[in-house]
């Protein structure tokens, strides 16, 4: 499910404008990597240090999803330690993980 970058609503899959406020909607790509708890705070620093990420999916084994980060998240740093810390304690329990990014064209 993705959301409008202008007005935060949810989008239909297939959607090209934002059924809100009729922005246009910028196609959405995904990718998806499999990290160790060991390396998971790690991998999504550097991704969120990429810039053209626009959410951050973190999921377990069993694809349930533990934690959203948005991507305004990444452009303050300050609001960004709250949620390393939810990533340690994700990290603390769980073995693997799987990180799914949406990024916007």
């Amino acid at each position: 499910m993705s959301y409008c970058a202008k007005c935060g609503a949810k989008l239909d899959k297939d959607a090209m404008f934002c059924s809100s406020c009729g922005a246009r909607v910028a196609k959405v790509t995904t990718e998806e990597y499999s990290v160790s708890s060991d390396n998971l705070i790690e991998r999504v620093k550097d991704l969120l240090h990429e810039g053209n990420v626009t959410r951050i999916i973190i999921k377990n084994d069993k694809d349930d999803v533990l934690l959203e980060i948005p991507a305004t998240v990444g452009v303050i740093g300050l609001v960004l330690v709250p949620w390393l810390a939810a990533l340690g304690a994700i990290a603390a329990l769980a073995t693997n993980c799987k990180i799914v990014v949406e990024k916007r064209e």
